[in-house]
């Protein structure tokens, strides 16, 4: 409360006694007292005083600039008096005795020297041409001090900064024997100079006089001689050395003989200074990006032109090189059409300014070609040959082998594309140890897993424990040199084994002794050496599921969100969120985990969590661990998990909404901004970390929001099956609800549209279309034609019940019951059309040997052929408008299956494995999408399989079967003819021949062309249908098995009790008030007792159209399985209804004859008709 408050808000009077009217309206109100006499006193001293002031500084400002003057005149004049001087010292004749002359000239050039000057650079070479002749002797060296030496040095290369290449030999060759003499005369100004040189080499590259060139390249490292008593200098020499010439790009003298340069420079020392000034980031902020590759690409260039190995000191150089130009490397690279993830953004990147577009610009070929040579097969084969372990203890084993961890790990983020080249380089190489015993080899993943096995960090983590408590995990995942050199072990022992386990079929992947051949392909050698026992097998599954359990359902503790202070302007109601976006991308840039910068908690997770699962699958396909070894209930409470999960899934679908209306109103300019080096992003690289700041955002708020959503969806096989089972009928139930307003129930939904549109007065319009749209008159014989027609349109409404009216060939609709039923036979209709593989069919769908479907991994390239030869070019809008047609035909039929999902109507269908992994697969992110690997090809096509293996297991040289990186796919026309497509495997894949070290990179491409990229199209066009009606992330929770019992029902032993206590009956079959069966019931199922397990599918198959029981027992199966009597007349045989599950059974006299009907029925296929 302010003192002078009254409690009245009335202007107080104002009487002016001055005498004085105010005319200033700016001035002072009546509620400020004016200014008194006194006020005006010491605004006028004050005055007084600045001009006061004012008149001293000019003053001072005037004498300063005289004296200055004065200095200038005494100096210019002093030079005139040299330049005089030494002008009438050359006028007189040489004489015998030059050296005299040189003694007394060089004092007075070092006093007049002006580089600006034409004159003074005159008698600069009148001079140079004198010592030229005394250079001979090496005793005349001695004629000057050290000092003077050093200035004329210094003198001569800003002389040189102001002349050409082409006139500056003389004086350069002067230069180079100062230098070589004295490497510390120029140390004040080596970055001078080497700017200097490399202006000079760019000169002489365009002209490209040899001469020039050697004197230049003598120039470059005549400073670097190093001795003991001079270190320091030599240090200095090569920092500039490093960061002032190598950082130029145009050394082309350099590019095209970087092996006269490696001969002169000790790349050890050179390293060294790499290293200290990327650590210390001490000069780092004055490189240009581009700078900094061309660095990167001289460093490479001169060690490979080295005749030995530098050590380890080399690759740390590279390491950190490449850590910092990561994300430049990564979308510079894969701009020259590779495999690039921004190039739909390349017209952004073009609005930058001119200094971006340079960092920006794509990379020289011979950059490219020192890149290239990181990841072919002489980089690395050169690197694994000369690098040597020194293991004479678990602690050095662990230290070599982080090394070369980190070093490869970083080349996997810098190149992805040369990811799996990479890694099949280094599977293949053997890495030697030496120890007390002596120098062995063994192969790369064996040496990974032995160093990775002896790391503290896995130790601990495997140990048993009856509960393991998160903050191990948070304390083991802090920063810690030792602690990043083991993180880095295990990150690429699971890059490499997850990479074995995609090349390595099941008889190679636990031999056992008998399967073991007398004579073995190099490769097969190779990957039974590198796989693990079953004993190690279980040890690295308990620490994959100790490790990644923690990672998901502890997440914000590990990785808790950054918090920001309170601002005042969010106080005040002023927000800016492009701000705080961009304090949160600069701390994602600038983080790393395990020493490898851009790397997180999340890549960790998303590798251990990848190599499990496909542990997990193999596991699945062909039992080798017990049946319980996945399970992690104990970390549960399983009464009320059920309920824990539903709710979560709630939480998370208010939180997806609200990200939903935060996206579309937040969309914040990408504007550049600077990294701890001070280098400007291109926009590519803006849009790679903002993608990389969301998926964290987005990680971290899912873990706090469901973190048992989490393991389900990233772990799913710690939980029972059937409880997962139980958990997606729970949240295909509160999707109905949430969808229907509560009205579940096909009819009370469509009485909930009439009513809540039109009330009791009929329906609206709105719901006329409403109910309209969910309607449709289906024809038999053209079942999935007219469903595409009539429901494509609906997307994702095809969730709300829908009404069938069959229809006959006179378009009059067929008499049935609709009791839900007639939506159960139009499904099974559609699916038993769309998935026929027969002439008459849709050849949306094939099957293998097996009868399991997949999608026809030609159906978009038999109709592109079809088009060619009705004379439609590919860039016609009927092309167009056919593939079009032809994926939306896939996606509707993806919406069919899920919609029989989604009801929980079963199908018999059964869908190859490596198909519905990728149903899998879809619900778990782009981190951890369906891999190809060689056993799910056996589904797809035995032959090639077979052929595969074959080639995997060729003991002789795969060079005589004259096989190169293509493949030939075969096209299909319209009249069954066959034509062969010749595609490459990779880039320029017909000029790489397949030898015995490319062999599994062979036969990984083949398997990732034939599984993934063929049938991209088909596969991505289904799963969209499949996932707009069934959530992908419910999906991940079960496998390949999994997902086929959910479709198609359980595969086990059908239970008759089951069945008889969830049957409904009626009719006079209808159970009265005594709770007794009819006779007839009662006989029946004393026949279904008695039949065989395969005479009891029949029935079910029969009566629901599937041979297989709900996976919850017959309670689940909708509508219930019904028993209706069907007359007197035995002769009549038992038929159904199969919309409705209905069974109508004539009331026989005896069991015999009532088991010799049904069983007639079921083996003849009789059924609705004969009712």
């Amino acid at each position: 409360m302010f003192p002078t408050f009254t409690g009245t808000s009335r202007r107080p009077r104002n009487v002016n006694l001055s005498g004085q009217r105010n005319t200033n309206p700016w001035a002072a109100s009546s509620w400020s007292p004016s200014a008194s006499g006194a006020s005006k006193t010491v605004a006028q001293a004050q005055a007084e005083r600045e001009r006061r002031q004012k008149e001293r500084d000019e003053l001072n400002a005037a004498k300063r600039l005289q004296r200055v003057w004065r200095g200038h005149r005494g100096r210019q004049s002093f030079k005139r008096a040299c330049r005089e001087a030494y002008d009438g010292l050359y006028s007189q004749p040489i004489g015998d005795d030059s050296s005299s002359r040189v003694h007394r000239a060089l004092p007075l050039l070092l006093a007049l020297f002006d580089p600006s000057q034409a004159d003074d650079q005159r008698r600069l070479e009148l001079f140079a041409e004198d010592l030229g002749r005394l250079r001979s002797t090496p005793s005349n060296f001695d004629l000057f001090s050290p000092n003077s030496w050093d200035r004329l040095a210094r003198l001569i290369v800003l002389a040189l900064e102001r002349r050409p290449a082409s006139s500056s030999q003389a004086l350069l060759s002067i230069l180079v024997d100062i230098v070589k003499r004295r490497p510390a005369s120029i140390t004040p100004i080596l970055s001078r100079y080497y700017n200097l040189l490399s202006k000079y080499f760019e000169q002489s590259g365009h002209v490209g006089v040899s001469a020039e060139e050697e004197i230049f390249t003598k120039a470059a490292t005549a400073p670097l001689v190093s001795s003991s008593d001079q270190e320091p200098p030599s240090l200095r020499a090569y920092q500039a050395f490093a960061f002032s010439f190598l950082t130029s790009p145009n050394l082309l003298s350099l590019q095209r003989n970087a092996a006269q340069f490696a001969g002169c420079v000790n790349l050890q020392i050179l390293s060294q200074c790499v290293i200290d000034v990327y650590s210390g980031r001490e000069h780092a902020g004055t490189l240009s990006k581009n700078g900094s590759l061309w660095l990167l690409a001289h460093f490479i260039a001169l060690n490979r032109a080295a005749p030995a190995f530098q050590g380890t000191k080399y690759l740390e150089a590279l390491y950190l090189q490449l850590s910092i130009l990561v994300d430049d490397i990564r979308i510079r690279y894969d701009r020259h059409g590779i495999i690039s993830e921004v190039n739909n953004d390349e017209g952004d990147v073009s609005e930058e300014g001119g200094a971006n577009v340079e960092d920006s610009a794509p990379l020289s070929t011979w950059v490219l070609s020192q890149l290239d040579f990181l990841v072919d097969e002489d980089g690395i084969s050169e690197l694994l040959s000369r690098f040597t372990s020194t293991a004479l203890s678990s602690d050095r084993l662990s230290e070599d082998a982080s090394l070369l961890a980190g070093y490869t790990l970083v080349l996997l983020r810098c190149f992805p594309s040369h990811s799996d080249d990479v890694k099949m380089r280094l599977f293949q190489g053997d890495i030697t140890t030496v120890d007390s015993a002596g120098s062995t080899s063994m192969p790369s993943v064996r040496y990974f897993w032995k160093a990775a096995s002896n790391t503290s960090i896995f130790k601990s983590i495997t140990q048993s424990r009856s509960q393991q408590q998160p903050t191990s995990i948070v304390t083991l995942l802090q920063p810690d040199p030792v602690r990043d050199r083991e993180w880095r072990t295990l990150l690429l022992f699971l890059e490499l084994y997850n990479f074995l386990l995609r090349i390595t079929d099941d008889e190679d992947f636990l031999p056992a002794e008998s399967q073991i051949l007398s004579e073995q392909s190099p490769t097969t050698v190779r990957i039974r050496s590198s796989g693990l026992s079953l004993t190690e097998l279980k040890q690295l599954i308990n620490f994959l599921k100790s490790l990644s359990f923690p990672l998901y359902y502890n997440l914000p503790d590990i990785m808790p969100p950054a918090s920001r202070p309170t601002r005042l302007n969010s106080l005040m109601g002023i927000t800016s969120g492009k701000s705080s976006m961009q304090e949160d991308e600069a701390k994602v840039t600038q983080s790393s985990f395990a020493g490898i910068i851009g790397m997180d908690v999340l890549g960790l997770r998303s590798a251990s969590t990848t190599t499990m699962r496909s542990l997990y699958e193999r596991d699945s396909r062909r039992r080798f661990l017990p049946t319980d070894f996945w399970l992690m209930t104990s970390k549960f409470d399983m009464d009320g998990f059920i309920s824990a999960v539903v709710l979560e899934e709630q939480q998370k679908e208010q939180m997806d909404e609200d990200e939903d209306a935060s996206d579309d109103s937040d969309e914040d300019a990408l504007d550049t901004f600077h990294t701890y080096t001070g280098q400007r992003l291109s926009r590519a690289a803006q849009i790679e970390r903002r993608r990389r700041l969301r998926r964290v955002q987005r990680e971290q708020l899912l873990a706090q929001v469901g973190p048992k959503l989490e393991i389900l969806r990233n772990m799913p096989f710690v939980i029972p099956f059937e409880v997962r089972v139980q958990i997606f009928r729970q949240f295909v139930y509160l999707d109905k609800a949430k969808r229907r307003g509560g009205h579940v129930d096909p009819d009370r939904w469509r009485l909930s549209v009439i009513s809540g549109e039109g009330g009791f007065n009929g329906p609206t319009a709105r719901a006329r279309d409403i109910l309209g749209r969910h309607s449709a008159r289906i024809k038999r014989g053209q079942v999935f034609d007219d469903a595409y027609e009539q429901f494509y349109p609906l997307g994702d409404g095809l969730k709300e019940p829908i009404q069938i009216t069959f229809v006959d060939q006179f378009d009059q609709p067929e008499a049935g019951i609709d009791g839900g039923g007639v939506t159960k036979e139009f499904l099974i209709s559609v699916t038993d059309e769309a998935f026929n593989p027969g002439p008459d069919g849709h050849n949306l769908f094939v099957t293998n040997s097996q009868n399991l479907l997949y999608p026809n991994p030609t159906a978009f390239d038999d109709l592109a052929e079809v088009l060619r030869l009705c004379k439609i070019p590919e860039n016609d809008i009927k092309w167009r408008e056919s593939m079009v047609d032809l994926a939306k035909r896939y996606e509707f039929l993806g919406r069919v299956v899920g919609k029989c999902l989604y009801e929980g109507i079963l199908i018999d269908k059964a869908f190859a494995g490596f198909f519905l992994l990728k149903w899998s697969a879809s619900g778990q992110g782009s981190q951890s999408d369906y891999r190809a690997n060689l056993n799910d090809l056996r589904d797809l096509d035995p032959e090639l399989y077979q052929g595969l293996i074959n080639l995997k297991n060729y003991a002789g040289n795969v060079l005589d079967l004259s096989l190169d990186f293509t493949i030939t796919d075969e096209v299909r026309g319209p009249n069954g003819e066959i034509r062969t497509i010749t595609r490459p495997l990779c880039k320029n894949g017909e000029d790489i021949p397949v030898t015995n070290t490319n062999r599994p990179l062979y036969i990984s491409y083949v398997v990732k062309h034939r599984l993934v990229a063929q049938p991209y199209r088909q596969t991505r066009a289904f799963l969209k249908g499949l996932g707009s009606i069934i959530n992908p992330a419910w999906l991940s929770m079960f496998n390949q098995s999994e997902l086929q019992r959910l479709v198609g029902g359980d595969s086990s032993e059908i239970d008759v009790e089951d069945l008889r206590r969830n049957t409904q009956y009626s009719g006079l079959y209808a159970v009265g008030d005594d709770g007794i069966e009819h006779p007839t019931v009662q006989m029946f199922w004393q026949v279904m007792r008695e039949f065989q397990d395969s005479e009891r599918r029949q029935v079910l198959k029969y009566v629901t159209s599937t041979p297989r029981a709900p996976l919850l027992g017959f309670s689940q199966l909708s509508p219930h399985f019904s028993i209706r009597d069907g007359g007197t007349d035995e002769e009549r045989l038992p038929s159904t209804s199969t919309c409705v599950n209905l069974l109508k059974l004539p009331r026989y006299s005896s069991k015999e004859t009532l088991k010799s009907k049904l069983l007639y029925a079921i083996q003849s296929g009789a059924g609705f008709d004969l009712s």
